[in-house]
């Protein structure tokens, strides 16, 4: 590990300047951090790739026409408009000095610097595909908003075109969905495409029976929701299969193309699904800036990319740089928005401390996670909920989950435009099944792009 010297991050380097803190991500980590900042003395930057706070629990809602993009993620200036000592900066960070303590990031072709006495980086985690970043072009994750019109648009689309071709095996091509990973995402994104089929879309079609779609859950483990236990994840495998999906685990994705999906099950075996509308909710890989930052302070990785933080949050010989969420590994917490908010909490309470109050970073006492427990929707009417030792599944759970997500949505509009979207659900009624062929082809476009643009070999 490096051991480089700085001055503590309680002194001011240069009189007549506040404290500088750069926030890095507008996540849930990212904003609860600046938020609890608001009273400091201190400067706050908040730098993003994107100009917005995504709830991205509800970005599956986003995917299956329930909510509308607005009511999932608004705009992060407006949101901290009053808070006076907060500024907010589009870019995307793709280096951090951490010797000179800047920060690098580009806005467009625009490059710029950030100067910072205390660093949160709370960038967030991409998609994982193991090692098999190839299968994106054709399974998209779903950890952005362009994912999710994305996704949307390819749901809609299989049955679009379902309903004018005449060839039959290419009809059961487009109306066979496949989603990996029977995570919480997967199970919730599957539970609605299977309510989209079977209720939503149900007799607007004059050539093809929505119902008839062929939905698939697979999963390379050998359980439906396993973080959640065995009860609660034979409950929504239970629900799951109620409304038709097929549920195949032990079952290890080995290829991905246009025709459909490879899959290699426990026995060795393997064997090809062919389907049009594939989508990856498998594994998730921390930003690279962990990288960047284990590269110059020594920190470790774990195998998905995060790093390895001490008990206050902060990389080894390094107290002025703190590392939350998604991106942080501390005793194997979970990459949940819990998390990320109370670290965010955490890191901005120290150096409150530190700065007014003139504590030693030595002096911190280590981050306590406080779980409040962990819930995922199945369907409508129907969710599993673990809080401590009690398990809750169906209309309960589902009730609870509501009123959580609600309590974390931010701003009261989006809290009234999602209740309603939300009753206009419960009637089998989604507002926002509008897609764009753009919507669909966009990635494949980019990537095409891309390849032009490399210098031949």
């Amino acid at each position: 590990m490096t051991g480089i010297s700085h001055p503590p991050i309680n002194g001011y380097e240069s009189v007549g300047r506040r404290h500088r803190v750069v926030v890095i991500g507008s996540g849930f980590g990212g904003l609860s951090a600046v938020q609890s900042l608001k009273k400091a003395d201190v400067d706050v930057t908040l730098v993003a790739k994107t100009g917005h706070h995504l709830f991205q629990p509800l970005l599956y809602q986003v995917a299956t026409g329930i909510l509308s993009v607005g009511e999932i993620a608004p705009s992060t200036r407006l949101v901290l408009r009053d808070q006076k000592n907060a500024t907010v900066t589009l870019g995307d960070v793709d280096r951090i000095d951490v010797a000179a303590r800047k920060v690098h990031a580009t806005a467009g072709h625009i490059e710029f610097e950030l100067e910072y006495d205390s660093l949160i980086v709370a960038a967030g985690a991409n998609q994982s595909y193991f090692g098999n970043d190839h299968f994106e072009y054709w399974a998209p994750g779903m950890k952005t908003i362009d994912d999710a019109l994305e996704l949307r648009s390819r749901i809609l689309g299989c049955f679009e075109q379902a309903e004018v071709t005449e060839d039959e095996e290419q009809r059961r091509r487009l109306l066979t969905f496949v989603v990996v990973g029977a995570g919480p995402t997967g199970v919730e994104m599957v539970g609605q495409i299977a309510e989209l089929a079977h209720r939503t879309l149900k007799g607007i079609y004059r050539n093809i029976d929505p119902s008839s779609a062929r939905i698939i859950l697979l999963d390379a483990g050998s359980a439906v929701l396993s973080p959640f236990g065995q009860s609660l994840g034979n409950a929504a495998r239970a629900r799951l299969e109620q409304l038709g999906v097929e549920i195949q685990l032990n079952a290890m994705v080995t290829d991905v193309n246009y025709e459909g999906i490879e899959v290699q099950d426990s026995d060795g075996t393997r064997r090809r699904i062919r389907a049009s509308c594939k989508i990856w909710s498998a594994g998730v890989q921390a930003s690279s800036l962990g990288k960047t930052l284990a590269d110059q302070t020594g920190a470790e990785l774990d195998r998905a990319g995060r790093v390895l933080v001490s008990k206050d949050l902060s990389l080894p010989n390094h107290p002025e740089i703190f590392v939350i969420g998604d991106m942080m590994n501390l005793d194997n917490l979970p990459g949940v928005s819990p998390v990320a908010i109370q670290g965010g909490k955490y890191a901005a309470k120290q150096i409150v401390h530190e700065v007014e109050k003139g504590r030693s970073p030595a002096d911190r006492p280590p981050f306590k996670y406080f779980d409040k427990g962990s819930m995922a929707t199945v369907s409508r009417y129907s969710a599993v909920a673990k809080i401590g030792k009690v398990e809750l599944h169906g209309f309960i759970a589902w009730v609870l989950w509501l009123v959580v997500h609600l309590a974390f949505l931010i701003g009261f509009r989006n809290r009234v435009m999602t209740l309603l979207s939300w009753g206009m659900h419960m009637g089998d009624h989604r507002s926002h099944l509008n897609s764009t062929a753009q919507w669909v082809y966009g990635r494949q476009a980019i990537a095409e792009a891309q390849r032009r643009d490399e210098p031949a070999p």
